[in-house]
C-alpha cells in the first residue's frame, strides 16, 4: 500500500487538526488513526520533530499542562490552513480512498472465507451421500464440532468490528451512513451465502 501522506501533507494536515483547537502529541496520533481508519499510527517519533518543526516556523506554539505538552496553532499556522484549502481537500480525499481500500479488503477476506465455507460443506455433504450407514454419528460429532467453531468464529467478528467501531466514535472519528450501509450489506450477503451453501 502507497504512503497515506506524501512528503509535506502530513505536516499541513497536522496543523489543520491544530486548527480545529489545541492538541497534545498523543491526542494527535490517535487523530491521526482515527480519520485514516486505522490505516496510518504515526510514532512519537515522527509526531514531535514535527511540531517542534512547526513551533520553530512560528506556526504553533507550545505550553505544558500538567504532564502534559499542549500544542497550539497560531495566527500564521491558520493563515496557511485557510490558504491550503483545496490541499487539504485533496488529502481529505486520499484519506477516504484509503479507507474504501481497506473495507474492500475485509469484504475480499470475508467472500475468500465463504468460498472455502463452501467447499466445506460441499465436501461433507458428498461425503454423507457416499457412506449412509456410517456417517450418523460421526456426522453429528462433525457437526457439533464445526457449530462451535462456527459460533466462535461470528463472535469474534462481532466483538472485533464492535470494539472497532465503538473506539473510534468514542475517539471523536465520523461513522459516515455509507460504511454502515457498506458493513449491513456485506452481513446480508454472507448471510445469504450460508442460508444458500447449507440448502445445497
Amino acid at each position: 500500500m502507497p504512503p497515506v501522506f506524501s512528503h509535506g501533507d502530513l505536516r499541513l494536515y497536522v496543523l489543520n487538526l491544530l486548527d480545529d483547537g489545541p492538541r497534545h502529541g498523543y491526542d494527535i496520533i490517535q487523530a491521526l488513526a482515527d480519520r485514516t481508519g486505522g490505516t496510518y499510527t504515526p510514532s512519537a517519533g515522527t509526531i514531535y520533530p514535527r511540531l517542534a518543526k512547526l513551533e520553530e516556523e512560528g506556526m504553533v506554539t507550545k505550553s505544558v499542562d500538567g504532564r502534559k505538552t499542549v500544542y497550539e496553532i497560531t495566527e500564521a499556522g491558520r493563515a496557511e490552513v485557510a490558504a491550503r484549502r483545496e490541499d487539504l481537500a485533496g488529502i481529505e480525499a486520499g484519506l477516504a480512498d484509503s479507507v474504501r481500500l481497506i473495507a474492500d479488503e475485509v469484504r475480499g477476506s470475508v467472500r475468500d472465507a465463504m468460498r472455502s465455507l463452501r467447499a466445506d460443506l460441499a465436501a461433507a455433504g458428498a461425503e454423507q451421500r457416499t457412506a449412509p450407514d456410517e456417517r450418523t454419528d460421526d456426522v453429528r460429532t462433525r457437526s457439533r464440532e464445526q457449530l462451535q467453531r462456527a459460533d466462535a468464529a461470528v463472535n469474534d467478528f462481532r466483538g472485533r468490528v464492535r470494539a472497532d467501531l465503538r473506539t473510534h466514535v468514542a475517539r471523536g472519528g465520523e461513522l459516515s451512513e455509507n460504511l454502515v450501509d457498506d458493513l449491513v450489506a456485506g452481513l446480508d450477503d454472507i448471510a445469504r451465502e450460508v442460508t444458500r451453501a447449507l440448502a445445497d
